[in-house]
């Protein structure tokens, strides 16, 4: 496999799971964009003390709106510096509110066949209430549960995504293969 594979998807998807075994199965290596994402963020200013600043004012909302353009940048730069690599990205690096972002994620991405987003469910309440089930073992903060349901409802990953797999009622192993079985 000359292409790399991207996997996208809300938080609690299984990216990282699935990344995993893939690359295992096909003995390719694997990169999570959230292992290198603040190096790539560095390159065109970011700044953990502006961050905390934003902390601050604005919470969580506002570091998430200031990572944005950064998000776009980890993006180019990550499949430019691992190109034959199976990718997990972190759950907004493929939500982009401001149009201009999602732009410029099409244009990265749109020579990329190889991107699938991992979804519990084609309907999306459902999707929504089994990543809110899976998120409720690691975390009880309601920012965390609103912000995934903004991921699964935004258009975003939908539009940046060439396949959709639905894992419910499948293992990580299967979800896997079933993506090994699309690229080969």
């Amino acid at each position: 496999m000359e292409k790399p594979v991207i996997l996208i998807g809300p938080i609690c998807s299984g990216k990282t799971t699935v990344a995993e075994i893939i690359s295992n199965k096909l003995d390719i290596p694997q990169c999570s964009i959230d292992d290198v994402r603040f190096d790539y963020y560095k390159e065109i200013g970011f700044s953990k003390e502006q961050q905390e600043r934003i902390r601050q004012k604005d919470g969580f909302k506002g570091v998430y709106t200031y990572w944005k353009p950064f998000e776009v940048h980890a993006v180019k730069r990550v499949l430019e510096d691992y190109p034959n690599y199976i990718h997990d990205f972190g759950a907004g690096h493929s939500v982009y509110e401001d149009e201009s972002l999602l732009q410029k994620a099409q244009v990265i991405l749109g020579k990329y066949e190889n991107i699938f987003l991992l979804l519990p469910s084609s309907n999306i309440n459902e999707s929504v209430n089994t990543l809110a089930e899976r998120l409720s073992k690691i975390t009880d903060d309601k920012s965390v549960f609103k912000l995934n349901e903004h991921f699964v409802r935004h258009k975003s990953n939908r539009v940046l995504s060439k396949h959709v797999i639905y894992t419910n009622g499948k293992s990580a192993e299967e979800v896997a293969q079933q993506i090994i079985d699309n690229i080969n």
